[in-house]
């Protein structure tokens, strides 16, 4: 006997929204890929004109130090709001908001906020803190669409695919960005990052949407407990991660200004070597990434990865330190590696305190790490010119050695492996010739 078929089961199927099967993660992936590229590009490669801006804008070394750290200040004030309300609103709607807004400032920005325009620092300083704001929206929003699209086996490698997009779209901007600032002036270092945030955003209105189903229910159900706001562990991995960061935007940050000052040498090394860190940085992720799938993570593999970068990155930057005075080759790869490795610890982190959330509040702890991360990314610059009144380059290179010492034992332990029980078998005695 055929089942009736109900009109409103009919007409709710035909108003059902377009389904899109597994194979469509890999273009979410991509999309998030993009639009954390085309922020990194402008977040990483202004600072890399500041030698232009210097100049341009008529800037001390310590206002360039706050005009920069305003961009990281932007982010770290913001984004854990915006984990807060795209855990609320969803992934796409927050996505499309940044990045609109974003390109709309730097828009602006290439239109009105150049040294021909005449802007003061305030001005500057207000629309760097502003981009760095907007633009933080990109961290939680894309990473969280990653985390409900990709399952435990492949997280780690789609995460630190999304990681790597913060050193590859950086490595652009550091190429780019200082050449369009020396030829064409700052209209076209602001506009080309608009360009590219612009285009991201159409990207993520056509093809980012929520997966028809979680893919990791068990992640859900981890969630499901406290805020990771109210978590010991998850802040300790979150300032762990701050830490790490350092030595990071002391090479981003200062590495130009230390090679002009203190080596005589162009915008061209100091490009070089930059770019040698991040592009080197994002192999790194993505090895960290694929290492951590492939190994599994039940007994704390990824925090074990984390420790074992931030150890290396503290015998890096002490080298640096030591050849600050040594011919240049040296001093260079010195600061390479420090930037390499530095750059390196960012999708296991970023996964592993996701994971520790749970997909639901995925946003909220990827805010939280964001937060922590550019906060650093804010103190850096505004403290390296301090340090270099009351004492000297080796000085800046080895606090950025210390840095990630510290961030070693913040990093939490992971689960305790199980107890082995052994259960021993007991043979009765024999008792004797004749007993009972």
């Amino acid at each position: 006997m055929a089942l009736p078929v109900s009109t409103g089961t009919a007409a709710a199927s035909a108003r059902a929204p377009r389904r899109y099967g597994p194979r469509h993660r890999w273009i979410v992936l991509a999309v998030g890929v993009a639009a954390q590229a085309s922020f990194s590009a402008m977040f990483s490669g202004i600072p890399v004109t500041g030698i232009a801006m210097r100049a341009g804008y008529g800037l001390s070394t310590g206002t360039l130090g706050l005009v920069l750290g305003c961009l990281g200040l932007g982010v770290a004030v913001s984004d854990i709001a915006w984990g807060l309300l795209t855990d609320r609103f969803g992934d796409r709607r927050i996505l499309l908001v940044g990045l609109v807004s974003t390109g709309s400032l730097l828009t602006l920005m290439a239109a009105a906020v150049t040294p021909g325009d005449r802007a003061g620092v305030p001005m500057l300083a207000a629309c760097m803190l502003a981009a760095g704001a907007l633009g933080g929206s990109v961290n939680a929003s894309s990473g969280r669409a990653i985390m409900t699209w990709f399952t435990d086996g492949n997280r780690g490698f789609a995460m630190s695919i999304r990681q790597t997009a913060i050193p590859a779209g950086g490595a652009v901007g550091v190429a780019l960005l200082p050449w369009l600032a020396s030829a064409y002036g700052f209209r076209a270092a602001y506009a080309v990052p608009a360009a590219l945030c612009l285009l991201s955003a159409a990207a993520a209105w056509r093809w980012l949407h929520e997966p028809d189903q979680e893919p990791a229910p068990a992640a859900e159900r981890a969630g499901a407990g406290r805020s990771p706001l109210l978590r010991w562990d998850v802040w300790r991995l979150a300032l762990a991660s701050g830490l790490l960061t350092v030595p990071q935007f002391a090479v981003l940050s200062f590495t130009a200004v230390f090679l002009h000052d203190a080596k005589g040498a162009g915008v061209a090394l100091a490009s070089l070597t930059v770019l040698i860190a991040q592009l080197g940085g994002g192999a790194a992720r993505i090895w960290t990434g694929r290492h951590s799938d492939r190994h599994g993570d039940r007994h704390g593999g990824r925090r074990t990865l984390i420790r074992g970068i931030g150890t290396l990155t503290a015998v890096a930057m002490a080298g640096a330190a030591a050849l600050t005075h040594a011919p240049t080759p040296l001093t260079v790869a010195a600061l390479a590696l420090g930037g390499l490795l530095a750059n390196a610890w960012h999708g296991v982190a970023y996964t592993e305190i996701a994971a520790m959330a749970g997909a639901d509040r995925a946003g909220t702890a990827l805010g939280l790490e964001g937060t922590t991360v550019f906060a650093a990314a804010f103190l850096t610059p505004l403290l390296i010119p301090v340090v270099l009144d009351t004492a000297s380059w080796q000085a800046v290179w080895a606090l950025a050695a210390a840095a990630p010492l510290l961030a070693v034992p913040l990093v939490p332990r992971g689960p305790r492996r199980p107890r082995r029980h052994t259960v021993r078998q007991v043979i009765p005695r024999s008792s004797g010739p004749g007993s009972r």
